[in-house]
Parts: structure tokens; C-alpha cells; sequence
């Protein structure tokens, strides 16, 4: 298990390029509030997700939890699968980037 979860960690690490104090600005932005999938109106699932990214930046390894692990894994698999839908073109003022951006990878910093 441990070694899983080393490999989890690893794998947040190159999929989480921003910074907590960068992602955090970033999700005090409108872009950010209106970038993705909203449940029961509210705040957006990528929007809620950034903030517990920023949770794990500033977490001690030693002390994160199996649903820390989880969810590390959940972001790994979203920026993967995102990234593989790059549209054509500029993608600086996109939807795709701002919701990218949400789960804390900024595709500029690439």
C-alpha cells in the first residue's frame, strides 16, 4: 500500500504544476467560479476541488489521509483525461484552461 501511495503522491506532484498561494489566487477569480460543472446550482465541482488541492499543497505528507490519497488520485485522472482534449489554437482564455486551472495545472506553465 505504501508504495501506492508513493507512486499517487508522485504522480499529484507532475499533474499539480501551481503553487497553493497560485491556485488560491486563481480560485478567488470569477474565471475560476464560473469555469465547470456546477452541482444543485452551486459551487462547481473543480472549484471545490481546487480548494482541497490547496489543502494538500500545504499538508505534511506524513499526515494525509486514505481520502487524501483518493482524491490526490481523483485530480491525477482528471488532469490527465483533460489535457488529452486540448482544443486547437490560443488556450489562454478558455474554458479548458480555467477548468484545468481549477484542479491546480495551468497548461501555459507547460
Amino acid at each position: 500500500m505504501a508504495g501506492r501511495t508513493t507512486d499517487v503522491q508522485a504522480a499529484f506532484d507532475e499533474a499539480v504544476n501551481m503553487t497553493a498561494g497560485e491556485l488560491e489566487r486563481w480560485l478567488d477569480t470569477e474565471e475560476s467560479r464560473n469555469a465547470g460543472r456546477r452541482e444543485d446550482g452551486g459551487e462547481t465541482i473543480g472549484h471545490r476541488s481546487g480548494r482541497r488541492i490547496v489543502e494538500l499543497l500545504r499538508a505534511k505528507r506524513s499526515e494525509l489521509t486514505p481520502d487524501d490519497i483518493a482524491h490526490m488520485r481523483r485530480v491525477v485522472g482528471y488532469v490527465h483525461r483533460h489535457l488529452a482534449q486540448r482544443p486547437a489554437g490560443d488556450v489562454r482564455d478558455t474554458r479548458w484552461r480555467h477548468s484545468l486551472m481549477n484542479w491546480g495545472h495551468d497548461p501555459l506553465k507547460d
